[in-house]
Formats: C-alpha cells, sequence, structure tokens
C-alpha cells in the first residue's frame, strides 16, 4: 500500500527482552483509547491465527535446533500474514496501529542476532511488509543482561529466545542501536531502565507530537 494513501498511524514498539516494550504499547493503546481514538494493539509473531500458531513454534524451547534460515522465514510467513490481514486493513480504516515489534525485530534478532545480515533480513522484510512501514518507532534500549535479570523476577521460565547467551542478547541491542542511528525520523529511542510511568509519558508526549498537526489539520 502507498504511504501517501494510508490515513492510519502505524507505531511500533522494538527492544531487548524485558526492555518493557509490550507494558509500554498497552499502556499507550489504553491512553489513546481513552480518547476516544480507535486503536489496534497487536503482536508480533502472532496477530493472526496463522501468526499465533507460528508464534508457539518459535517460542518453543524444544525447537532450538532451529535453523537460523528456518526462523527467519517462519518470522517473515507470519509478518505477511499480519501485515495483510491486521495492520493494513486497520490503517485503511483510519485506526492508529500499536504492534509489539515489527520488522525491525527481524533485522536485529535474526540479522544482528543470528549473524544472517542486516542485507537479507531488510528485503526479505520488503517482500514481507508490502512496504508497510512504521511512522515512529520507539526503541526502548536496555542493557541485555538487566533485560534477562528482570525476567528472572517475573517467573514462568524463559521461551526459546530469552533462553540464548547472553552475547546472542547483546548482539540484538547492538543491531537495534545501528537501525535507530541509520533512521533518526522514525527512531525515537528512550532509556529502557526508567521506571515505567516515565516511559509512558515520554512516549506519550512523542505521539502527541504525531497526533497534533492532524488535530489543527
Amino acid at each position: 500500500m502507498d504511504s501517501t494513501e494510508r490515513r492510519g498511524i502505524f507505531i511500533t514498539f522494538e527492544g531487548v527482552e524485558g526492555s518493557g516494550k509490550s507494558t509500554q504499547a498497552r499502556a499507550l493503546a489504553e491512553s489513546l483509547r481513552a480518547r476516544g481514538l480507535e486503536v489496534t494493539l497487536t503482536r508480533e509473531p502472532g496477530g493472526t491465527a496463522l501468526g499465533e500458531r507460528l508464534r508457539e513454534i518459535l517460542l518453543d524451547l524444544g525447537e532450538r535446533g532451529m535453523l537460523p534460515e528456518a526462523e527467519l522465514f517462519l518470522y517473515m510467513a507470519s509478518r505477511a500474514e499480519h501485515v495483510a490481514g491486521v495492520i493494513e486493513p486497520a490503517l485503511e480504516r483510519g485506526e492508529i496501529v500499536i504492534a509489539d515489534r515489527f520488522g525491525d525485530a527481524s533485522v536485529a534478532y535474526q540479522g544482528g542476532g543470528r549473524e544472517l545480515g542486516t542485507d537479507l533480513v531488510e528485503s526479505l522484510n520488503q517482500v514481507a511488509t508490502r512496504g508497510v512501514k512504521p511512522d515512529v518507532t520507539f526503541l526502548l534500549d536496555l542493557e541485555p543482561g538487566a533485560g534477562l535479570a528482570r525476567l528472572s523476577h517475573r517467573g514462568g521460565g524463559r521461551d526459546r529466545i530469552e533462553s540464548e547467551e547472553l552475547a546472542f542478547h547483546e548482539r540484538v541491542r547492538d543491531a537495534y542501536c545501528r537501525a535507530a542511528e541509520r533512521d533518526q525520523s522514525r527512531f525515537t529511542v528512550i532509556d529502557g531502565s526508567a521506571p515505567p510511568e516515565r516511559v509512558a509519558a515520554s512516549v506519550l508526549a512523542r505521539i502527541e507530537r504525531l497526533l497534533k498537526p492532524e488535530s489543527e489539520g
């Protein structure tokens, strides 16, 4: 879909494990809905029936031997369904779409963490996303060790991705930071170690600047 034809707003949240992105995505959705705005809150992998089934496979500890390339293709399959079935229709309805992870996650996790390279991932992303790009991406930046410690306090065990060695998560963070540096107009980097209420305030302030031109027009 041509971005010039899109009436909605697409917002994504990214970050290493335990960065708080899911919490902040939900908080923003609640804040915007309280203002009477139509919001679609979704996630990756997932968002569709097929996506949720793929999510189970991708996060299953029993699939630790999965090839990096196979992992990448499964994420792309989930993303293609997600864009066509959820994200594009909601944007065409003029809604605000908030996604807990999107294409940048594959650049970070498979491109960086799995060391498959940015070029490969971005070329596949172009196909899977049908050219749809976020208007704003929040990167909740956090030391991977601190994020993994948060997961330990959460309880319930770790999934296949969360269980990777620290070096993997450090490569993920580095890839995220490089992506944010390449596209500074889209990314808003926020300190993920800050209190959740402070992070939420920073997120909302950025979105209010995005919404202001529309409210004035």
